[in-house]
């Protein structure tokens, strides 16, 4: 039977000791010496700038402007980073504080107790695990288009997924086996995460370089082509669709913000790195911070540009950057750098999902919420080996043969619960725990967590009222799991019966 008091056990927050570079350490919620600790403050931001950059900008931008914002997605794209900047200062104050993997799911277990920690790991499954496959699928399709400007296209029935969601139903698409390019891709991937954090990290570094670079020449070069005219009127006037949905206006530019909102999915990523992090005190709150900052200039940057290469009804394209480029003749070179460099961003966004997502796992297997294949760390390699082959094959699967079109809101939606939760969680340990030394403490706690987690509460309601169902089926058969295995299993209960 599950007795509720003992759902709602935390455990125990010591505090943490200083780390410096090399220094073996004791991880303050067991078990995390068995990572290796070689991450820099440079690398940790990189990662995060890594994982935001793709999809978000590069496939959903023109989705969120032709849909729902126009022109204003400009202003969507600044609500979206004031929630993950409110979210994010709490997500520094956890990651220095408790230099551990597990990310939003730690912080939670040492808040908030065991249930929600595990709600909240489950979600984080879909941020990781989902997002990965569904940025593959994403990556499949820019690396098409190249192929065939190529002319070395795949076959048809190798190009794309054997199923499709239409009208709310999967149906199969005849003469299609498998999305073969998707699948590749995440296998070299998972490959790379299971040989080492210090080799992925170099990867990510130089394909980082490499969109950073595409980005900047998509802006320098296409600005003295904006029309204004295409941005006019700047926020469109609301309309109601036959469905009796609301676009444009107000409305549609907070919508298009909860669409916006998966752009900066990724930046907690770096927290799932806390583990491997030479000083976590001092660098976590660096690469989180910092990448939010680098990632929102450019995401209003670009969104401006984009808006005023073509009229906004014209950009709900699966490549909207390259589709705005492709009325620009003079501008043909760059479309190809740009599809480059949108296979390059999104490489890296599956790179850092496909590094979380096992360590997400790692620590839940260390607190006996899950199998405890989860938990073996490769002897020479120091990485969560088994978990990074099981998640690879699961978002191989996923990305071959599955429609993940809704994903993209139900990934948005796991991962705001997740940033609401931090944002109580730091509220909650400042009564609870007053004597932890925080290395870093979010300035005005008792205005921007609250503020930050009501933010992201607003932004989750947004996507919900449309796919509620798939979000509660979601989350039943979470804690389905969880009651059959995690409470039978779980390390904390089990001591305190001791």
């Amino acid at each position: 039977m599950l007795k509720l008091k003992e759902l709602f056990k935390v455990k125990p927050v010591e505090p943490a000791g200083h780390i410096d570079a090399g220094e073996p350490f004791e991880g303050s919620l067991d078990g995390e010496a068995t990572l290796k600790r070689t991450l820099t403050a440079r690398q940790l931001m990189l990662l995060g700038v890594g994982a935001m950059i793709g999809a978000g900008i590069f496939v959903l931008s023109g989705h969120a402007a032709a849909d729902h914002a126009g022109p204003a997605v400009v202003l969507s794209y600044v609500i979206a980073s004031f929630a993950c900047a409110l979210a994010g200062l709490c997500y520094a104050e956890f990651s220095a504080m408790l230099p551990v993997s597990g990310s939003a799911y730690s912080y939670s277990y040492a808040t908030l107790g065991e249930v929600v920690a595990w709600f909240i790991g489950w979600n984080l499954v879909l941020e990781y695990l989902f997002a990965s496959a569904s940025v593959a699928v994403s990556w499949s399709g820019y690396m098409n288009s190249l192929l065939d400007s190529m002319g070395l296209s795949l076959p048809a029935m190798l190009a794309s997924a054997p199923f499709i969601a239409t009208g709310g139903q999967i149906t199969y698409v005849e003469g299609a086996i498998l999305n073969l390019p998707a699948v590749i891709i995440i296998a070299l991937i998972s490959g790379l995460c299971y040989v080492g954090i210090t080799q992925s990290a170099f990867v990510n570094a130089i394909i980082v370089a490499i969109k950073i670079t595409v980005i900047v020449l998509f802006v320098a070069f296409s600005v003295r082509y904006i029309n204004l005219d295409y941005m006019q009127p700047f926020i469109p006037e609301r309309v109601i669709d036959a469905n009796g949905h609301g676009h444009y206006g107000t409305e549609g530019i907070i919508r298009a913000a909860a669409v916006v909102f998966y752009s900066y999915i990724g930046f907690d990523a770096v927290s799932t790195s806390a583990g491997e992090a030479k000083n976590p005190q001092r660098d976590m709150p660096i690469g989180i911070l910092g990448s939010l900052v680098i990632c929102t200039v450019i995401y209003i940057a670009v969104s401006f540009v984009l808006t005023g290469l073509l009229p906004y009804t014209q950009l709900n394209t699966p490549k909207p950057v390259a589709t705005a480029l492709e009325a620009y003749p003079s501008l043909g070179w760059l479309k190809t750098l740009v599809e480059i460099g949108a296979i390059a961003g999104l490489s890296s966004v599956i790179l850092v999902m496909l590094m979380a997502q096992p360590r997400i796992f790692y620590s839940m297997s260390k607190d006996g919420l899950m199998p405890r294949i989860f938990s073996a760390v490769h002897r020479n390699f120091h990485t969560p080996y088994k978990g990074t082959i099981i998640v690879g094959v699961i978002s191989a699967i996923l990305s071959g043969f599955m429609p993940l079109s809704v994903l993209g809101d139900l990934v948005s939606m796991g991962t705001l619960l997740a940033f609401a939760t931090v944002c109580i969680g730091v509220v909650v340990l400042r009564y609870t725990r007053p004597d932890l030394e925080r290395p870093f403490r979010v300035p005005f706690a008792k205005l921007v967590a609250p503020l930050g987690a009501a933010v992201c509460l607003y932004l989750f309601w947004q996507p919900f009222k449309e796919h509620w169902h798939l979000m509660l089926g979601w989350t039943v058969c979470g804690f389905i799991i969880y009651s059959c295995y995690g409470y039978r299993h779980s390390k904390l209960r089990r001591a305190s019966k001791n």
